[in-house]
């Protein structure tokens, strides 16, 4: 494999035509993740509902989705990480993944508390993909066509997962009591294992992310004392958010974003740069986007 800016002058601006292409492909990888997560989550929803003669109105709300807001939805999250800078995504990576910690020791195995976390860490997943293959792939000679390749790849999975969707709300009643369609007969079996294959993704994905996303921010320092000037009150502002966010009062969904996102917002004000205030702003859109195009997931996960 070639690299494609090696195939071209080097023209004036042409460096930054093919680092805007790197954050697009990057950003539709880390779209596409959300996409299979949500996909994966739905399949196992609506089979628990349909299993469940009590929660016929919830099957309902899932499948009531308009399938064609997806592509839609798509673009705009794509559009979103790849505007978001590479500073900011790590740090929504990090504090995520402290909450998600804390968030599983506080509750344990409580399932329905778990597929909400699943539906929270939309956002977070993407940028935590994003960092890891801008990570991954900095300074390497083919970095443009690695992306594309993953990106191919990624759109492949999603777009099959979003048929599995469309298949198992359409069908899968149907066949499930046939017993003639191969993929109806391996989820009437295999379903309850769905959770644990999300969980078992997400923790490596975030572990990834995570060292990533050290690394990154940390290269934006030349001596140890500027890193603990940052890091100091960073680790102080995360540990006080996770305390409230345990012990405070119960909030909406939208609330705990605001909250977040305010408390990250304060905190580059003063040790940050201008460009990471705009990033925190398009963050913030991303969460709510995510959120919004999850809504009737949430009302289920919340009535369980």
């Amino acid at each position: 494999m070639f690299s494609m800016g090696s195939w071209l002058p080097p023209w004036p601006g042409l460096a930054w035509g093919w680092a805007l292409l790197d954050a697009v492909l990057q950003g539709l990888v880390g779209a596409c993740a959300v996409s299979v997560l949500c996909s994966l989550l739905k399949v196992y929803l609506y089979i628990q509902c349909l299993n469940d003669p009590e929660r016929q109105r919830e099957k309902e709300l899932i499948r009531a989705q308009w399938w064609v807001l997806e592509p839609l939805h798509m673009v705009v999250l794509t559009g979103l990480l790849a505007v978001v800078g590479s500073r900011v995504a790590a740090l929504v990576v990090l504090e995520f993944s402290l909450r998600a910690v804390s968030t599983a020791i506080s509750l344990g195995k409580g399932a329905h508390s778990n597929y909400q976390l699943f539906l929270l860490c939309q956002y977070s997943l993407g940028c935590g993909v994003s960092c890891a293959l801008s990570f991954l792939l900095e300074g390497a000679p083919h970095s443009t066509c690695n992306l594309l390749l993953a990106a191919g790849l990624a759109g492949l999975l999603a777009t099959l997962a979003r048929r599995l969707v469309q298949h198992i709300c359409t069908l899968y009643e149907l066949h499930s009591q046939a017993r003639y369609c191969g993929i109806c007969i391996f989820l009437l079996t295999s379903a309850h294992g769905i959770p644990q294959l999300l969980r078992n993704a997400l923790t490596i994905t975030l572990a990834v992310a995570d060292m990533a996303a050290v690394e990154l921010i940390n290269r934006d320092f030349l001596s140890t004392a500027e890193a603990i000037r940052f890091w100091t009150p960073l680790t102080i502002c995360y540990t006080l958010l996770v305390i409230y966010m345990q012990e405070g009062p119960p909030q909406s969904v939208y609330q705990t974003v605001l909250v977040r996102m305010g408390g990250l917002f304060i905190l580059l004000l003063t040790v940050g740069r201008w460009s990471d205030i705009l990033h925190v702003l398009v963050s913030l859109l991303g969460e709510l986007w995510c959120l919004l195009r999850a809504g009737s997931m949430l009302d289920v996960c919340q009535r369980q």
